[in-house]
């Protein structure tokens, strides 16, 4: 079976979330997907090896490859092939992106969005590996960079075309929703804007409750889009188990590849929001255990919706 672009990235670079062949894993947040980890330095041979790969095509259209097979390194390696005309890609931008990969085996395609729908990511070290994120960073819309990496035993080999990259907030931007009903965890934002809760000693909810902290003044969020957040996830009795605030970083992922709450509860808020949710066990993991989180949990979650697309 053939793989997309985006599952591809998702076993061979590591990335977070963002990385979805069009099903639903149903994770609880973006950050259950598998964050970058330290990469070995490329050595002398794998940097002559992958100037020796050729790119040829228009730009905007797919690459042909040209290379002597097999295609071995013995660690990521990357390098740019041709330098782009627009806006330039800055550390922590959200980069939008075409890719074609091969197999450095034997030339076969592995995936690739060209005549589909480019994928996005943000361009840290949490979401992009060092070696390809040093040579994206600094390079205008329009470049191509070619990657190599040894994953599975096969080296991959793809073709990254930036598309476009735009500055992506830190925090939700909006008007604060005074007053809020009652019976809700309280939320409390530091000077950065990571929130903390103090929880309630009652029942929880048995139906999803949605609430904006923040309005935000940017577009509905729809279903099936990507999305780019901050958030921190409680269980019901003030626990943490989970925040991109911790690591540092928002993180993208496509809106079907997280839990029902999240999809039902994020659908129509706009842009710039801050939204509260409390997820019952059935719109979470229902009477399964899922890492630190218990089974037949209620989850909270406070969103922070920093881009749609």
């Amino acid at each position: 079976m053939r793989r997309t672009a985006a599952t591809l990235l998702a076993a061979s670079l590591l990335l977070l979330a963002a990385c979805s062949d069009g099903g639903s894993d149903d994770s609880a947040s973006p950050s259950t997907s598998p964050s970058a980890t330290a990469e070995a330095t490329a050595s002398a041979e794998d940097v002559a090896a992958l100037e020796a790969v050729t790119l040829t095509g228009d730009a905007g259209q797919e690459p042909v490859f040209d290379f002597e097979q097999p295609f071995t390194v013995s660690a990521p390696v990357a390098r740019v092939v041709t330098p782009g005309t627009g806006d330039t890609v800055a550390e922590g931008d959200l980069v939008t992106v075409n890719i074609a990969a091969v197999s450095g085996e034997d030339g076969s395609t592995l995936g690739g969005t060209y005549g589909a729908e480019p994928q996005q990511y943000l361009a840290t070290s949490d979401n992009l590996p060092p070696a390809l994120l040093e040579q994206l960073v600094g390079q205008q819309a329009g470049a191509r960079v070619l990657f190599a990496n040894p994953a599975d035993d096969v080296t991959s080999l793809l073709a990254v075309e930036v598309v476009s990259t735009e500055a992506v907030p830190t925090r939700a931007e909006g008007t604060a929703v005074t007053p809020l009903p009652e019976g809700l965890p309280t939320v409390t934002l530091d000077e950065d804007g990571a929130p903390s809760i103090e929880p309630l000693e009652t029942d929880p909810p048995t139906e999803l409750v949605v609430q904006p902290l923040i309005q935000g003044a940017g577009a509905p969020v729809e279903a099936g889009q990507t999305l780019t957040v901050q958030y921190s996830g409680w269980l019901w009795d003030g626990t943490s188990f989970d925040s991109s605030w911790d690591r540092g970083s928002a993180t993208t992922f496509p809106l079907s590849n997280v839990i029902q709450g999240w999809q039902q509860g994020l659908v129509g808020q706009t842009v710039g929001s801050q939204v509260l949710l409390i997820i019952p066990p059935d719109l979470g993991y229902g009477d399964q255990e899922s890492g630190s989180i218990p089974a037949g949990s209620t989850l909270i979650f406070v969103v922070d919706i920093l881009t749609a697309s």
